[in-house]
């Protein structure tokens, strides 16, 4: 890896903006294709959401994303691939729920809430699951019903299908934890999409047959580090691009003392944070839209680092999920042997917002009384107690992922794939399968460099957009 001060001047053919999984995955595949390409990365590491804390022996906690849900999986296979080895989440004893500011234990696939309220919960999530299977992944705009889906929000459809009042807060409680967004906020396809890709719609907040249920030894960062290994000499470090010209067969994109030419781009930022860059000619309206109206989710993350998991031998797996506390959920995180005993606490949603506002000394005092609140005394007196605020990091700007808001779907929804010219989007939030996760990513790094080989040789996959200066020439696809 170089920094980019040392290289004023790069050429390559396609360039790369954004070192996270999805360009990490980009350059790689596009190098094995024979492409010199240049990965330029803001930050002065790799990895974009995925970032690790080493403890020692090799083990790290988890700063950001963590989990990559069921087998099989995307970047599941990605990690085998590199002979990254996985271990489950530790999920045996009881969980907890905080119902109110009452603490209930239980066990199995439901949480101890009233018959009613679990009924009148269980037929919505029955109605979701039901739905969600007419929503294609990489289409969702082109669902039967998406002009219906996509003109309310989750909270709409809440209160029209959920009656009672638990009801309503258990939907409430699994949005803001399971995709760290209100759901006043959210489109109901676009929870229709993100269900699809975490193998359901209760999936995103479970660990056993869940979202949560497996991790990377090492952690995902060290997956990021060890996929970047292929293009290690063509990666730059601390190359923020601040603006793109694009228009004949060259692109120029440029940063502060640097500047990179290529044939193609490769945009693999966050979409909000994409439409910050000055592009030139201006992007078309409906591109810029999708950058102006998508939001990325908000979520800090803590982890309290203990001698030991204390709350195994108690019987609890350290999976709480909270009506009531900012913090929305936690969760066992401790290495695969248990030592140090690790427990992460997601502050979600907007009690995530209110609370990034409290002076930090306050931020750790309310985890602190909340995790003795879950857990008892020895849960308020970690070692370490980390934090990670994912909503003030400069090149990211929230977590875990962007949500799309009503209308922008049926609106806009091509836009966020298509490319404009020779510029090309990728990123978890590009609509690919798996939306908004380490493996969404990494199938938009694919495809990305699937449609630049496809337009070198002649079979371009689809048909760009058009800038509003410049057209460039693509034949029609075959189909």
């Amino acid at each position: 890896m170089h920094d980019i001060s040392e290289y004023p001047s790069i050429e390559a053919d396609v360039i790369v903006v954004g070192a996270g999984f999805a360009g990490i995955t980009a350059a790689r595949e596009l190098k094995m294709a024979g492409k010199s390409v240049a990965l330029l990365e803001a930050r002065s590491r790799l990895g974009g959401r995925s970032l690790s804390k080493p403890l020692g022996d090799g083990k790290v906690a988890e700063l950001g994303c963590e989990f990559y849900g069921q087998a099989g999986t995307i970047s599941h296979r990605a990690a085998q691939s590199v002979g990254i080895k996985t271990a489950k989440v530790y999920d045996t004893g009881y969980r907890l729920i905080d119902d109110g500011g009452t603490m209930r234990p239980w066990k199995g696939m439901a949480p101890k809430v009233s018959a009613a309220t679990l009924l009148d919960f269980g037929q919505a999530a029955l109605r979701i699951e039901r739905m969600r299977r007419e929503v294609p992944q990489d289409a969702p705009w082109e669902a039967p019903h998406a002009t219906r889906w996509d003109s309310e929000t989750m909270w709409s459809w809440t209160q029209r299908n959920v009656r009672t009042k638990g009801g309503r807060a258990l939907m409430r409680l699994m949005i803001e934890a399971g995709m760290a967004a209100a759901p006043a906020d959210v489109s109901l396809l676009h929870v229709l999409n993100y269900s699809n890709g975490t193998g359901g719609f209760r999936a995103m907040t479970q660990i056993t047959g869940g979202t949560l249920e497996n991790r990377f030894v090492g952690g995902s960062h060290n997956l990021a580090m060890t996929l970047a290994k292929t293009v290690d000499d063509e990666t730059y470090l601390n190359a923020e691009v601040r603006s793109i010209t694009h228009s004949g067969e060259h692109v120029r994109v440029r940063g502060a003392g640097f500047e990179a030419v290529g044939r193609w781009v490769v945009m693999a930022v966050p979409v909000p944070l994409a439409g910050r860059i000055e592009y030139d000619p201006p992007l078309p309206e409906h591109r810029d839209h999708v950058s102006q109206r998508m939001t990325m989710g908000a979520a800090i993350k803590y982890l309290a680092l203990y001698d030991e998991p204390f709350w195994r031998a108690e019987g609890f797996t350290g999976h709480v999920i909270s009506h009531s506390s900012p913090v929305r959920a936690t969760v066992d995180s401790s290495p695969p042997d248990g030592t140090p005993g690790v427990l992460t606490g997601f502050v979600t949603g907007p009690p995530a917002r209110q609370v990034a506002k409290l002076p930090a000394g306050e931020r750790r005092a309310l985890v602190l009384r909340e995790l003795e609140r879950f857990f008892g005394p020895r849960a308020g007196k970690p070692y370490d107690l980390l934090e990670q605020n994912w909503m003030a990091e400069p090149y990211t700007r929230g977590c875990y992922h962007a949500y799309a808001p009503p209308g922008l779907y049926t609106e806009y929804g091509p836009a966020l794939k298509q490319p404009v010219g020779r510029i090309h989007w990728a990123g978890a939030e590009s609509v690919p399968h798996e939306f908004g996760s380490m493996s969404g990513a990494i199938y938009s790094g694919r495809r990305v460099a699937t449609e630049i080989i496809g337009r070198e040789t002649g079979e371009d996959p689809g048909r760009p957009l058009v800038t509003q200066k410049t057209a460039v020439p693509v034949e029609e696809p075959t189909r």
